[in-house]
């Protein structure tokens, strides 16, 4: 693993524990995400081959966040109450737009990004899902941030344990 694959999935964490106190902000900011990451893919596409390499950054960066932005208007028109639920997560989309296309994600195959995507929403869905039941269950550190990455910790661990193989006997 590379230094930028690190960064670009560390990048996810903050919105992973930060926008999954409940399942309903969960999917509010997957939706944004893949609204945000397809419209800033279809625009890198037509503007990248017009752009010298050294313009690319500063224009990548400005696509992302017009489109962060106006994805944030549209929340707030649409859905405030949401909008303010999901904070500054939503606003972070557009660093993870210039992350992934520096380590290449919007070159790589269409199967591979729907993959990562996917994957990325699923844990959202799911890690909101959890927070919110055990939250209602009584233990209401769950739904605190705290209570995200001692969650989060646990279900890795239990991943991990899983997934490892048995040793022969």
């Amino acid at each position: 693993m590379n230094r930028s694959s690190t960064l670009q999935h560390s990048l996810m964490l903050t919105p992973l524990i930060g926008a999954t106190d409940s399942w309903l902000t969960a999917l509010g900011v997957w939706v944004m995400f893949i609204v945000v990451i397809s419209a800033y893919g279809v625009g890198m596409a037509v503007l990248r081959p017009k752009l010298v390499p050294n313009a690319r950054l500063i224009a990548g960066i400005l696509l992302a966040a017009t489109l962060t932005s106006c994805a944030e208007m549209a929340a707030q028109v649409w859905a405030l109450q949401w909008h303010q639920h999901a904070g500054i997560f939503a606003g972070l989309i557009a660093l993870q737009c210039v992350v992934l296309d520096h380590t290449g994600f919007f070159q790589s195959a269409w199967r591979e990004r729907l993959r990562l995507c996917g994957l990325f929403g699923a844990l959202m869905l799911a890690l909101g899902l959890l927070r919110e039941f055990i939250g209602y269950s009584g233990l209401h550190l769950a739904t605190l941030v705290p209570g995200g990455f001692i969650l989060l910790g646990l279900l890795i661990a239990a991943w991990q344990a899983w997934a490892r193989p048995n040793p022969p006997h």
